[in-house]
């Protein structure tokens, strides 16, 4: 629903509609006294000018109501000047990220041709345009040989994607077997004294190498879970001697032991219909509509458009008379 607009922007228009009005008015009948001048011997002229008046005081009246609306109405706010929330008010997204070697390994995308690490970057900046909101929090954790916390409860996006951009994040756990559930261990320990029904746990991995056993139990403060595989799930590449490949069928037993979703995203996105279902993690639906600033924006850029064109239009259209030329405006 469009907000409803300033008062000063509609009394505006009420007198630049009044006022431009009386002065096409005025000067339509000083056009008349000398329109053998302006349009030839015969004083005709194309029936298409009449829509001159009549698109000028709308675009005049347009402009001016939207350039005071934009004067008046609150501007949108930049992440950079973000407020405190208080913790029982936050939302948590909850990020375990697989940082294994196996993770950038060139096998994801439409082509092919993209690490799995990088592909796990766009997946998690393509849902954070569509999810993030004042009051979400992203902590990550990452995961390998053990798991460590990596960023609690930050608010800035460009922080989590640094970490997420081909940072050797695997040198600092010691060399050995991907350990994925001692990341969700951790993550489960970090979201322990969040309220309850805050946090949607998000897992990224290539699911190379999971246990069958030890599944770590969620907090009452996890409402929704979303596991995301990256790497061909059919075509492995060879690895420290072994062919490694994205394991559909132990991140689909994950998703299922955490009461959440599997998401194949190694060539697709992840939908919004998915991202509805995973509690805290709602889509930004005023984001997806036309507000009275953008209205306002659109109101003035059209005006300003057709009140700059309008010259043109009354020097080609106006009349076929041209000076100098004798045999033009003549019958």
């Amino acid at each position: 629903m469009v907000d409803q607009m300033p008062m000063p922007s509609i009394l505006t228009a009420i007198a630049v509609l009044i006022l431009a009005t009386g002065a096409e008015t005025l000067h339509a009948f000083r056009v008349r006294k000398t329109q053998h001048l302006a349009f030839g011997p015969n004083g005709k002229f194309s029936p298409l000018t009449y829509l001159a008046p009549i698109l000028r005081v709308i675009s005049l009246t347009g402009l001016a109501s939207s350039l005071v609306s934009l004067l008046l109405i609150e501007p949108k706010a930049h992440r950079s000047k973000m407020t405190e929330v208080e913790a029982k008010e936050r939302r948590h997204l909850m990020l375990v990220v697989d940082v294994s070697p196996s993770m950038r390994l060139q096998d994801s995308g439409d082509n092919t041709g993209i690490s799995r690490t990088q592909r796990a970057a766009d997946l998690v900046q393509s849902l954070l345009k569509r999810t993030t909101d004042e009051k979400l929090h992203i902590t990550m954790v990452a995961v390998y040989n053990g798991a460590k916390p990596v960023v609690q409860e930050s608010r800035d996006l460009e922080v989590i994607l640094n970490f997420l951009d081909g940072l050797p994040l695997s040198s600092v756990f010691p060399t050995g077997k991907t350990r994925l559930f001692d990341g969700l261990e951790e993550a489960a320990r970090i979201a322990r004294d969040w309220p309850a029904d805050s946090t949607t746990l998000l897992l990224v991995s290539d699911g190379d190498t999971v246990p069958a056993t030890g599944m770590p139990k969620m907090p009452p403060s996890v409402s929704g879970a979303l596991v995301l595989g990256v790497g061909n799930p059919s075509k492995g590449s060879m690895i420290d001697g072994r062919n490694s490949r994205q394991d559909v069928g132990a991140l689909q037993q994950i998703a299922s032991r955490l009461g959440g979703e599997y998401h194949d995203g190694n060539l697709k996105h992840i939908p919004t219909s998915m991202l509805a279902r995973m509690g805290t993690l709602e889509t930004d639906k005023k984001g997806l509509t036309l507000t009275l600033r953008e209205y306002a924006l659109i109101a003035g850029i059209v005006s300003a458009f057709i009140l700059a064109i309008l010259p043109l239009f009354l020097r080609f259209l106006a009349t076929p008379f041209n000076p100098g030329n004798s045999e033009s405006g003549m019958t």
